[in-house]
């Protein structure tokens, strides 16, 4: 409370609701907390103790762009898949900072891997299919391994639209990377065909 307090009296916050659980356990319910301390910075949920710099840190993050990709990596790192599909179905154009850890070529495997597991569980919803093409362009990344991420996270995007640029990576100078977009072509192109009317 005092590090949030602090943020209170700089600026960085412009209000805080503290509430006690014994008192007033309804809220805490609606919200779905199991553990306190639970903070709430903007869009992100903070589960824990925080240093009045890290809570500073997620409240700056909170109105940046980069600041969703950000709050994704560390819950994708953490176990926080459900979190993180939660958010993406609530408001779907947050897909647009799973792209941007895609393209980021330090995003850690942890993440890589939990990027993979939140399209496919997303799959058939048709949300994915808004990020096409900003994966179709890390279909160009100077690194092999975004690549071939790139293409496996086309392959899930339901979309007509990804074949072409995952065809194209059949061509890709990196063997691994054409293995993946083989196996992502014959995935989409199945789906399609499943789906179509």
């Amino acid at each position: 409370m005092q590090g949030l307090e602090i943020l209170i009296k700089q600026g960085t916050l412009s209000r805080l609701e503290i509430i006690n659980i014994v008192a007033d356990p309804e809220p805490a319910r609606e919200r779905g907390v199991r553990s306190v301390p639970w903070i709430q910075i903007g869009p992100f949920v903070l589960e824990g103790a925080y240093s009045p710099g890290e809570l500073k840190n997620w409240a700056e993050q909170a109105s940046t762009p980069n600041g969703m990709a950000w709050y994704f990596d560390e819950q994708l790192k953490t176990g926080g898949l459900a979190r993180v599909e939660q958010m993406v179905k609530d408001e779907p154009s947050r897909l647009k900072a799973i792209a941007r850890l895609a393209a980021d070529s330090d995003t850690a495997m942890q993440t890589r891997v939990g990027i993979a597991a939140l399209l496919e569980s997303i799959e058939g919803s048709g949300m994915a299919k808004m990020i096409v093409g900003d994966l179709a362009k890390i279909t160009g990344h100077p690194d092999a391994r975004v690549r071939a991420d790139a293409c496996h996270y086309l392959a899930l995007t339901e979309s007509a639209d990804a074949l072409s640029p995952l065809k194209a990576c059949l061509d890709d100078d990196d063997e691994v990377v054409r293995e993946i977009a083989v196996e992502a072509v014959e995935h989409l192109e199945h789906y399609l065909e499943q789906h179509s009317e």
